[in-house]
């Protein structure tokens, strides 16, 4: 294997510095199937023709490959109404192949300092307050954008640019932290393909630079990803109750938890994502369960690093009347208009967000049950 020191502009061959496969790998095994069946495989020309795009259709033999003109948009599968009733179905069993053409790395401020172009799109998970949704339409299966390398080329150039970071803040202390999964779950991607181990891979070699993503799916394989520190996994939690009937098709907030250990002694930074945030009658008797959980549950290494998001619950008009569709009991927690209040989002969306005099309260109230019951959770931020 090349020994790659001196390439801070990020162009090195990243495939040579991926781990070894394992001898059985966790995307291989009969859980995983579960989450991913592919049956259909919609591609682009380029992405279909590249060594990426060979990779995935090879991995799944049974699919039939249709080409399609546009990743974005695609007849029969994007804005059919119909696919309402076949949503997690559509996950399952549909993924798209594409070649990402923007590359913007965008300031972020809160969870991240910047957000990278991510590798995917999409997700096989179906959680019912999900927000990515929402420009695409009645479904939302992975789409696996195959020109990861182009993505580690613009990151490593964007970090050459910004040099060491002058200064700590409530993000990193000294890294410069990006967030590569914003549209996906880099968890579940792994899955699918070797992108995320790439991505991983790269940020070892940046010492000015974190990467970062939250996940509500734990894969082993990422254990033998070595980060070095300079990744960051985001469990996302929330009370078990809300999550069977919010978080579908993710790993159980239990496994989740118990994972944390396991992951920082594989050289992940692991921090907790509080999210999202559902206010209902109990909802503080069972978020104090939950810190209590964290706090009997985690090793003392966990909880001498962590520190966590607190994100408020936003939903959309528009994905309340595609759940009602197919999950209407969900509907009955995230759709509560007499505590809740529009927000015309930047991209013209129209949210729901709660209250103002609500939502501050809440995220107090919150703020209190960690400092009572799990003291140790640094809060970086709260909204």
């Amino acid at each position: 294997m090349p020994h790659h020191t001196d390439e801070p502009d990020g162009l090195f061959p990243v495939a040579d510095l991926l781990p070894p496969p394992p001898a059985t790998a966790f995307r291989d095994s009969p859980a995983a199937a579960r989450l991913l069946d592919i049956r259909e495989i919609h591609a682009e020309p380029e992405a279909a023709a590249s060594e990426r795009g060979r990779a995935v259709i090879a991995r799944f033999p049974r699919a039939r490959v249709t080409e399609v003109p546009s990743h974005w948009r695609i007849p029969g599968l994007h804005g059919e109404a119909d696919n309402t009733a076949r949503w997690v179905r559509v996950k399952t069993e549909t993924l798209v192949l594409g070649v990402r053409k923007t590359l913007t790395v965008r300031p972020n401020g809160r969870s991240a300092d910047w957000i990278a172009p991510g590798a995917s799109n999409g997700c096989a998970m179906a959680c019912a307050y999900c927000y990515v949704p929402r420009r695409k339409g009645y479904a939302n299966p992975i789409t696996v954008f195959t020109n990861t390398d182009r993505i580690v080329e613009r990151l490593g150039r964007h970090i050459a640019a910004q040099g060491p970071k002058p200064a700590p803040d409530q993000r990193d202390p000294a890294a410069w932290v990006y967030d590569i999964g914003e549209n996906g779950d880099c968890s579940v991607d792994a899955l699918v393909c070797d992108s995320t181990a790439e991505l991983v891979a790269a940020f070892r070699r940046w010492p000015t630079a974190k990467a970062s993503f939250a996940t509500k799916f734990v894969n082993p394989d990422l254990l033998a990803y070595d980060p070095r520190g300079r990744t960051r996994i985001r469990f996302s939690l929330m009370p078990a109750a809300d999550s069977r009937l919010l978080d579908i098709r993710t790993s159980p907030v239990a496994e989740r938890i118990a994972a944390a250990g396991d992951f920082l002694a594989a050289g992940y930074e692991v921090h907790f994502n509080l999210s999202p945030v559902v206010v209902r009658p109990g909802w503080e008797e069972a978020w104090t369960g939950l810190l209590r959980e964290l706090d009997d549950v985690l090793p003392p290494a966990v909880k001498a690093q962590a520190a966590a998001e607190v994100i408020m619950l936003t939903h959309n008009r528009d994905l309340h009347e595609v759940n009602l569709g197919w999950h209407p009991r969900a509907e009955e927690a995230l759709w509560r208009p007499e505590v809740q209040e529009a927000k015309r989002s930047e991209n013209g969306s129209r949210n729901v967000r709660y209250r103002a005099g609500v939502k501050r309260a809440a995220v107090e109230r919150l703020r209190g049950l960690i400092a009572a019951h799990a003291p140790w959770l640094r809060v970086r931020y709260a909204f």
